[in-house]
């Protein structure tokens, strides 16, 4: 008879924490197509598709090569500041940056924090969630209620999110601003360079007033 020391120890968690890594997460897969994202380059695929749940956080260390705002765009993100200042503050030359993303119970989604070094002061602090839902199937919620129905589509070695509409939100309420409210159309790259390394790049575009925005950022995995 095999007393009880005799039998193996079983570990639970670490089970479970294999499996949660094998299964992935193929939401950001859905959005486009399947030929599209296959062509893409491993380690874009990998990035988003990562299983983000429970403690598990994914970080990206890098720097800004440089940040340009006209200036009604600079205006724009002084405008934006109560609900959590989405935008970059200031123009800047290179800076410090890094980025964590992790899962976000609320919406069952992304939760995005973006640390951006500034040449006077602390870093700027940028949150952001991504939902797997609305009418493009991507939301990303910037605060106050307002939020950015986003479409997604591959291109050669780059995954490109561009804003399809905004919209703001309060409980079961949802409103969709009209274009002549809305600040122009938002696209953000993010660009296989190799080696672990990606650029990721920021541009509002106003359809009267031009280029709002434009940031450059290089980043590596962690």
């Amino acid at each position: 008879m095999r007393s009880i020391a005799d039998k193996p120890i079983e570990k639970p968690f670490a089970a479970a924490r294999e499996d949660d890594e094998t299964l992935g997460d193929d939401r950001f897969r859905r959005l486009v197509p399947r030929a599209a994202w296959d062509a893409l380059p491993e380690d874009v695929r990998r990035r988003f598709g990562k299983r983000l749940s429970g403690s598990a956080v994914a970080t990206y260390g890098g720097r800004i090569v440089w940040t340009r705002l006209s200036r009604a765009g600079w205006l724009l993100a002084q405008l934006c500041r109560p609900i959590g200042a989405p935008l970059p503050l200031a123009r800047s030359g290179p800076a410090p940056a890094a980025v964590a993303v992790s899962g976000d119970r609320a919406s069952g989604g992304q939760s995005w924090t973006r640390l951006y070094g500034r040449a006077h002061g602390p870093p700027q602090v940028i949150h952001s969630a991504k939902s797997f839902a609305g009418p493009t199937g991507l939301e990303e919620h910037i605060g106050g209620g307002f939020g950015i129905a986003l479409t997604v589509h591959a291109e050669a070695d780059a995954l490109i999110f561009a804003s399809d509409h905004y919209f703001w939100r309060w409980g079961p309420v949802r409103f969709r601003l009209p274009r002549w409210l809305a600040p122009g159309t938002t696209v953000v790259t993010h660009q296989h360079l190799g080696g672990g390394r990606f650029a990721f790049d920021l541009k509002v575009v106003h359809p009267r007033l031009g280029e709002l925005v434009n940031q450059h950022a290089l980043f590596r995995d962690g």
